[in-house]
């Protein structure tokens, strides 16, 4: 474990994530509206809406029905938007609409679950936190770094092998490996950094 992730600081020694944000409040919201769709298209939806809406009193200010205008080319955009919504206005009311570093207190809010809570803590407020996506979850397990049942697994696993010192970047570095090379359909193991290492059988050449 300390070779593979010694090789991945090798590659990408500051790995960042992908979707854009100024802050932690639109960190938050552009992670709650990445769930099942790509950190692109949700850049190209908030790229205009984080320029007018970057805190929770003036999403509210928005409006639901102008906020959807924003991000109607991202799947489940209605729900999305009402949970963006009641999310601001906790964050308003609860919070002085600032965004807590609890887990516990993140995933009260409407719309956010473990992987969204984990990775505002990870990327805003630098916590050892590991969020489990599906890029993540295939990479765990294919090449035996974080072997899982379900993504609750891998997390475990990820806190119990990935060396301390490495822990800050690892959630970026696996998830940029999925992403970009140990792709689902057919991994591109001969440029694969950690070749050496990993379990996968059925390698490509």
């Amino acid at each position: 474990m300390q070779a593979v992730f010694a090789r991945f600081e090798a590659a990408e020694p500051e790995p960042k994530g992908e979707l854009e944000h100024v802050n932690a409040y639109t960190l938050l919201v552009a992670v709650a509206l990445s769930a099942q769709a790509t950190d692109v298209s949700v850049n190209k939806a908030t790229r205009e809406l984080f320029k007018i809406a970057d805190t929770p009193a003036r999403m509210l200010a928005l409006g639901e029905e102008r906020l959807i205008e924003h991000i109607k080319t991202i799947g489940l955009f209605r729900n999305k938007a009402r949970n963006v919504m009641k999310l601001s206005q906790i964050l308003q009311d609860q919070y002085g609409g600032e965004v807590p570093s609890s887990r516990a207190a993140l995933q009260s809010l409407p719309g956010v679950g473990r992987k969204t809570a984990n990775v505002v803590l990870q990327m805003w407020f630098g916590h050892p936190a590991h969020a489990v996506d599906t890029h993540v979850f295939r990479v765990g397990n294919r090449t035996g770094i974080a072997p899982g049942r379900d993504e609750l697994a891998v997390e475990r696993a990820l806190e119990d092998h990935v060396p301390v010192a490495f822990q800050q970047h690892s959630h970026h570095w696996l998830i940029l490996h999925g992403r970009y090379i140990c792709v689902a359909r057919k991994p591109k193991c001969p440029i694969c950094p950690i070749r050496d290492w990993c379990l996968y059988e059925e390698k490509t050449t």
